[in-house]
């Protein structure tokens, strides 16, 4: 007997840079007498690998080609208005570094993704005021360290905070700790 092993994952984006992800591995005994007929074992394998894909297209919401379905979950709220994902909030208004809408797949210690750090310099020029100094006294304020040395979950956190102060849910000086009420 011919143990024969078929694996498939997939891992998808979500808004907000999260993502989540499924695999599924098969495992079943063929007759070893099927090494001589490669096509026949290929079929097998193909048919295989079309189950695992099928089951995990299915979990992750995706038909054929088409894109996954968004997560259609509200954010929660942390009593001032001002979703942070899982109902926390440093005080201030801001988004806490445990607070953030992070992908929930690791621990968030690796360094914040290129992709990240482009919408946070995005977001820093589409607010009145905030400048690299202030964004630099942000970053400082909410995770005690520069902007170039954020992971991927404080980027998250902190994109949540300008998103935030963007659309007017929280005032950049109260995401300064600057003293205003939100």
């Amino acid at each position: 007997m011919l143990h024969l092993n078929i694996g498939f994952s997939r891992k998808v984006g979500e808004a907000n840079y999260g993502s989540r992800g499924a695999s599924v591995n098969l495992e079943i005994e063929v007759e070893s007498g099927i090494l001589r007929d490669p096509g026949q074992l290929q079929e097998r394998i193909d048919h295989l690998f079309g189950l695992a894909k099928s089951s995990v297209d299915a979990q992750l919401g995706i038909n054929g080609h088409s894109e996954p379905t968004p997560a259609t979950t509200p954010p929660d709220q942390n009593g001032n208005g001002v979703p942070n994902g899982n109902g926390r909030s440093n005080g201030n208004g801001a988004y806490s570094a445990t607070g953030s809408n992070g992908n929930g797949n690791g621990n968030g210690s690796h360094r914040a993704s290129e992709k990240q750090m482009n919408f946070v310099n995005q977001l820093a020029r589409s607010i009145r005021g905030l400048g690299l100094r202030r964004l630099e006294s942000l970053t400082g304020k909410m995770f005690g360290k520069p902007l170039v040395d954020l992971t991927s979950l404080d980027a998250s956190a902190l994109i949540d905070t300008l998103k935030a102060v963007k659309e007017g849910r929280v005032s950049l000086d109260a995401a300064l700790g600057n003293g205003e009420p939100v």
